[in-house]
């Protein structure tokens, strides 16, 4: 992960080490003796394969085949030469620091907060001493190969090896800062630099790290050594074996890599139905599988063609993953927030000169670079699929240019401008289709016309994740969060949404206003309903969703349901009642304008004022945000409009960002359920990218949308005009033409050959039977799955399935001949 923050857990303690080494001044000659501390350079031969490994892995770091006075390298070297020189001015070594403000002697050793910064400060300096040596290594630099510069990188590394991090010093604070965040940093630059590196540092770094990091770390795949941390920890055992040529060492990375590739289900890793989850509860493909996608691609990359090649058959699920994990994740160019756990709270980090934003665009960015690179070990046909698709995502991505360089470092942006460049790579377009992901109650949506997808949470999936003082405000984020893009841009949840929008009132969420502390409900995800419902059945094309919601400290309790169809989301509330004293709103949405935004509200034809206003607006049947989007309200409905400024900071929901104001403009339109509701309802259609003309049409046409049911125990909608039906049976019961005898989702599409497809999921996980009954003339059946075990067709057709609930949420999928 990219700070210091961003990984829990605990060791034992103990005070830091003495002795500070002396420093030369920036521009002053190297250290006394400096060179006579270097060992002689590392003959590199073809028969050299330690070495040919350090080659490879400085070009992995360092980049090749671009131009330094290019740009953006040009001004991207120029910047890093900038960074290094002020870090080489700062350095100055004392006994507790390299630093003033890296202070890394924690006074009182233990696993508090306070020693958890303590120790992140090892990070953090070697990290600072990463970018000195890499601005020595690179061109263009201003200050590429200058003694003083590589004497103090040494200075640095042999200061915090006597002082802190070495064979005899107990850790303290937060064990990834001694396993993984601080050797990354320090093996980084000993292969950097290699042949300018002293014998004594080369040895004292390997033997440091086998006491912080020893074999024992991969010995058993449980605990903080799963998932992305695997990969992470296989990285550091694998650059420490190329060190100082210790095969035993590479070898054990490359094994300890495969208790990585196979599906779990349940807990950490990669599911069958392209979940990912770390942490045991939380969905992390945009973020800890960011560090997993990025570490595979690199060992990949640095063993390949090597004695320590990973050639595990079971690679290929890995391989598979990035179409099918990773991939419905992005969009244009960004990866999801609803997937990225605690890094969407990270935003502008405090003391950034350069003021880069971390975002959805960022987190993208990196993922799709690090698909290009696993694509080189992948087969022919994947990695032209794969540069096809990252030159499209690239190349839509109008909010976030990634030829700018704000979003990647130079090594990854050679490897995409070089993509950019070659005429033989004609981009992908984006894909249609829903996916349902039933391991981390997630869901994708894609039309030709907006992509959208929605986040929600259960016994088995938390409501979010807070730790280490990130991500404090995020709580209803799993309470049916309804994300989506149009044709506006890609900047929605980019351009600082997160510090700005009011956290009680995200985007189809259900939620109590009763007050939430920072933070509530526990860390590292330990906040999960008692509830099991939440997934819902798809074809591929269409679906239907549904969730239990109970909400975070609160006994608000609710049933929600979204009809995903080609054009635009049925959503559907009821059942919601609470007791807390406090009033129940469902946000129909909560749209950013940006820092000047002026978009149009149009109700029911009547054009709304401009400015900041709240008003209740009574017998709504449409709403237009000139845009953005059409909302239809069947039946009308009573609506809270509400046109705001807000202004928040970073520092407020993540304690490492920027304190800095910022100020963005929302128009939010809500269902005021009132203080303490008993069974309320709400039902609304979105219609991303819609005109003014045509939501007033989609309103005014009656027989578009049929409710089936909207209460507590079902909800269900038909729409005649493309043959769909769907169905939440919360309870057994029967809705319009269909009977269930046990909690299931159910989709219907009838086509126009005289086929039809019928869908089923038992999100709950708890069915061990049902008997299904459609009061539809069927003729056959054309397909079926291993769960169905009778069928009656006729004038009615009677489906009877099996155990469901070990399928794990996934459809169950039905084809009927109905003429």
């Amino acid at each position: 992960m990219t700070t210091f923050w961003s990984r829990r857990g605990a060791l034992a303690a103990s005070g830091a080490g003495a002795l500070a080494l002396a420093l030369p001044a920036p521009g002053a000659a190297a250290l006394p003796g400096a060179a006579a501390l270097r060992s002689a350079p590392v003959e590199e031969t073809p028969a050299d394969e330690y070495a040919a490994l350090r080659g490879k892995w400085r070009a992995l770091l360092l980049g090749e085949g671009f131009s330094p006075t290019a740009e953006p390298f040009r001004t991207k070297l120029a910047t890093l030469g900038s960074t290094a020189r002020g870090y080489l001015a700062a350095m100055a070594p004392a006994e507790g620091s390299l630093w003033p403000d890296n202070v890394y002697a924690d006074p009182d050793p233990d696993k508090d907060t306070e020693s958890y910064t303590y120790s992140a400060q090892i990070q953090n300096s070697y990290g600072k001493l990463r970018t000195m040596a890499e601005a020595y290594a690179q061109p263009g630099t201003g200050l590429t190969g200058d003694p003083a510069l590589l004497a103090a990188v040494l200075t640095g590394v042999g200061h915090l090896g006597t002082q802190v991090y070495n064979e005899s010093q107990a850790p303290y604070g937060n064990w990834y800062n001694w396993q993984i965040g601080a050797p990354q940093a320090l093996l980084d630059i000993c292969l950097i630099l290699d042949d300018q590196l002293p014998d004594e540092l080369r040895s004292a770094t390997a033997g440091a790290i086998d006491h912080f990091v020893p074999d024992s770390s991969v010995a058993a795949y449980h605990g903080t050594s799963t998932g992305a941390n695997r990969i992470d920890l296989c990285r550091v055992l694998a650059l420490r074996g190329a060190l100082d040529g210790t095969a035993a060492k590479v070898a054990l990375a490359r094994n300890a890599v495969s208790p990585v590739f196979p599906y779990v289900t349940s807990g950490d890793g990669l599911y069958a139905d392209g979940s990912l989850v770390q942490h045991t509860w939380v969905p992390y493909t945009g973020s800890y599988g960011a560090v997993l996608i990025d570490g595979l691609s690199k060992l990949f990359a640095l063993l390949g063609d090597s004695a320590w090649a990973i050639t595990d058959p079971q690679r290929q699920i890995f391989l598979d993953s990035v179409e099918h994990a990773y991939a419905p994740f992005l969009h244009d160019g960004l990866m999801m927030d609803g997937v990225s756990g605690r890094a969407i709270s990270r935003g502008l980090v405090a003391g950034d000169p350069a003021k880069v934003q971390q975002d959805d665009h960022l987190r993208g960015h990196a993922i799709i670079a690090s698909i290009l690179l696993l694509g080189q070990g992948a087969g022919a046909d994947e990695n032209a699929r794969w540069r096809a698709m990252a030159k499209g995502w690239f190349g839509r991505d109008r909010y976030s240019d990634v030829t700018t360089g704000r979003t990647l470092g130079v090594a990854p942006l050679s490897r995409v401008i070089a993509l950019l460049g070659d005429s033989s790579v004609r981009p992908a377009s984006e894909t249609s289709g829903h996916r349902v992901f039933p391991g981390m109650d997630r869901a994708v949506h894609r039309t030709p016309d907006f992509t959208a997808s929605v986040s929600m949470s259960s016994s088995r999936i938390t409501y979010y994740e807070n730790g280490n003082g990130e991500n404090l405000r995020a709580w209803h984020t799993g309470s049916g969060m309804l994300y989506w893009w149009g044709p506006e841009g890609e900047g929605q949840y980019s351009d600082g949404y997160w510090p700005t929008v009011d956290p009680y009132r995200l985007p189809g969420t259900t939620a109590s206003a009763k007050p939430l502390a920072d933070g509530e409900g526990g860390i590292w995800g330990a906040a999960r309903p008692d509830v099991v419902w939440a997934g819902g059945a798809s074809d591929g094309t269409h679906a239907s969703l549904g969730q239990h919601l109970k909400g975070l400290s609160s006994t608000l309790e609710a049933k929600k349901s979204w009809f995903f169809l080609g054009d635009s989301v049925v959503c559907l509330g009821a059942g919601i009642t609470g007791g807390d004293g406090t009033r129940v709103e469902t946000v129909v949405d909560n749209r950013s304008l940006g820092a000047d935004g002026t978009a149009g509200l149009t109700v029911d034809g009547r054009t709304q004022p401009g400015g900041s206003w709240s008003t209740t607006l009574n017998r709504v049947r449409w709403a237009h945000l000139a845009g953005h989007a059409g909302y239809v309200f069947p039946g009308g409905t009573t609506l809270t409009g509400l046109r705001e400024e807000r202004t928040g900071t970073w520092k407020a929901i993540n304690g490492g960002g920027s304190a800095d104001p910022v100020t963005r403009r929302y128009l939010t339109l809500l269902a005021d359920h009132g203080v303490d509701p008993k069974d309320a309802e709400y039902a609304y259609i979105l219609i991303p990218g819609a005109s003014r003309a045509r939501t007033a049409a989609r309103a005014a046409d009656s027989r578009w949308l049929d409710i089936l049911a909207n209460s507590a125990a079902q909800q269900g909608v038909r729409v005649p005009s493309s043959g769909f039906t769907g169905i939440n049976f919360f309870a057994a019961g029967t809705v319009g033409p269909v009977t269930a005898d046990a909690p299931v989702s159910v989709q219907i599409h009838e086509k126009h050959d005289g086929t039809a497809v019928v869908c089923v999921a038992d999100p709950g996980r708890t069915v061990k039977g049902l008997t299904l009954t459609w009061r539809r003339r069927v003729r056959s059946v054309l397909s079926r799955p291993g769960t169905l075990t009778g069928v009656g067709t006729g004038s009615a057709l009677t489906l009877r399935f099996g155990d469901l609930s070990a399928t794990n949420g996934v459809t169950q999928t039905v084809r009927v001949r109905t003429a």
